[in-house]
């Protein structure tokens, strides 16, 4: 039966789906409408960026040139999007693409790029996954399995500061570590080459491009294994792939390689002082605070304009508890760069440690507007509790409370101690058992953080008949507790269909 209802269902959605791709020109699956494509990149790149350091504000005209040399390259695709190309700050060798054309390259990848003809190639890949649909062909593969396991439900009637992330940023931090089958990676090189020599380029800069990938993909370097490589895997095969295509494409084109080194002159000036920057993060995660800061103080002093340093410095001084100067440090970030959540949640955190919670409100709130996280929720919970606006808490608690994150569990804790005693049947079940000599029993369980006492059930039967029991005892935190009701004896454990157990009150133990 359950056959039966499922294939009906998977043909409708085959035929009321195939679309041509217009890359490919093979007819395929297409679920996601254009028009839903476009609105998923686009309400996910803000916060993709954010979770990935932001974008490169130091360097406007990078970002203007990596901009160029991407819409060079989207006038020539297949497949007309809004595209746009932005440079993050973050040394990781990386690059993606989101559905919809919103393509980000990391400045750690840039550094390692040795032409403007590499870089199209890295650009032109990303173009071919927009444009090929393999982002929105990941997500419908989510969204079929989905639907086939709903379709069997009704048949039978019977989850850096990614981790931080809540509530729809969560999408975006799933569409940025898409990882891409070895048939999409196939079709971004060779269409990718395609739309480099139709732009004027030389397309055998990717064959090259792919060989410095194997090579270092071979010495295992982790910046690269976490970055390019964990998402876009270099082989030997793509590297003949890539020379078998190139060998079919017009011979010359633009290599750019003056010009390109032109354009990255100031990040290759300022690389050490990136690297002192990370090497201050890893110290800081150390605790070696002193170590940090003269890390930081070292990198500032040769990019004074760059808001990550400021931040941390602020870091080290929030951690040391000298509020004041980790305050002034996260100001002058945030004057650096306006556009990213991390400033504005680590000020307003130094705003609540100096008991300023007005001004901490507003940089929190400013936080999750740019990427909603559970730390800012909590944060944002502990003042309006404070304040004595319960409701509002409970809101900024729930929301915090999805992370598996340190700031989730403490919102979650709060939360519970703050609405279970006001509403205990969302926190603390019941089910009904019978025992061997065929008496009611009532099963409670207690999945909470805290320990329950002085628990009233109330047991309804399907007629409408309603009994009510008080247990004193205490269920612990994360443990079940199994009690008498008095009711029965039944002759048929037909009546646990019939019966129905809610918990109406409950007591936390302090």
């Amino acid at each position: 039966m359950r056959k039966l209802i499922i294939l009906p269902l998977l043909i409708l959605l085959f035929f009321s789906g195939c679309a041509i791709n217009p890359v490919t020109g093979e007819r395929e699956l297409a679920i996601i409408p254009e028009s839903q494509e476009i609105s998923i990149g686009q309400k996910n790149y803000s916060p993709s960026r954010q979770m990935q350091g932001g974008d490169f504000k130091v360097d406007p005209v990078l970002t203007a040139y990596v901009n160029g040399v991407g819409q060079r390259l989207a006038r020539v695709s297949d497949r007309k999007l809004p595209y746009e190309f932005v440079v993050l700050n973050n040394s990781v060798p990386n690059a993606w693409a989101l559905p919809g054309g919103k393509i980000a390259v990391n400045r750690g990848l840039l550094v390692e790029l040795n032409s403007e003809a590499e870089l199209a190639a890295v650009l032109g890949h990303e173009i071919v996954h927009a444009a090929a649909r393999h982002g929105a062909k990941g997500m419908e593969r989510g969204l079929f399995l989905q639907g086939a396991i709903m379709a069997a439900g009704i048949a039978s009637q019977g989850k850096n500061f990614a981790d931080y992330v809540v509530g729809g940023a969560q999408v975006a931090a799933g569409l940025i570590h898409n990882k891409y089958g070895r048939d999409a990676e196939r079709e971004a090189d060779y269409y990718g080459m395609l739309y480099m020599s139709r732009a004027g380029y030389d397309p055998r800069a990717a064959i090259g491009l792919q060989e410095t990938f194997v090579r270092l993909s071979k010495g295992r370097r982790s910046d690269w294994l976490s970055g390019l490589f964990s998402s876009h895997p270099p082989s030997q095969e793509r590297v003949a792939n890539n020379r078998k295509n190139g060998a079919a494409l017009p011979p010359g084109g633009e290599i750019g390689r003056e010009r390109f080194h032109q354009k990255i002159d100031f990040l290759k000036k300022t690389k050490q002082a990136y690297k002192d920057f990370d090497d201050g993060r890893k110290s800081l995660s150390n605790k070696d605070y002193n170590r940090a800061l003269s890390l930081a103080e070292k990198a500032l002093a040769v990019v004074p304009q760059e808001g990550h340093f400021h931040a941390l410095r602020g870091d080290v001084r929030y951690l040391q508890q000298n509020y004041n100067d980790a305050l002034i440090n996260f100001d002058r970030a945030v004057s650096k760069n306006n556009n990213f959540f991390y400033f504005f949640l680590r000020r307003g955190m130094s705003r609540t440690k100096m008991n300023d919670k007005y001004n901490a409100k507003f940089d929190l709130e400013s936080s999750v507007k740019l990427l909603p996280t559970a730390t800012a929720y909590n944060e944002l919970g502990n003042i309006e509790s404070a304040i004595g606006n319960q409701q509002r808490a409970k809101e900024y608690y729930q929301a915090a409370a999805s992370s598996k994150t340190q700031p989730g569990r403490q919102a979650y804790n709060s939360l519970v101690r703050m609405d279970l005693p006001q509403n205990p049947s969302a926190y603390i079940k019941a089910r009904p058992r019978l025992n061997r000599t065929g008496y009611l029993l009532a099963e409670i369980s207690n999945p909470t953080t805290v320990s329950v006492n002085y628990i009233v059930l109330r047991i309804m039967s399907r007629t409408g008949q309603v009994v009510t029991k008080q247990i004193r005892d205490t269920v612990p935190a994360g443990r079940s507790l199994i009690v008498g009701t008095g009711l029965g004896p039944y002759s048929s454990t037909a009546v646990l269909q019939n019966v129905r157990i809610t918990v109406s009150q409950a007591r936390i133990v302090q």
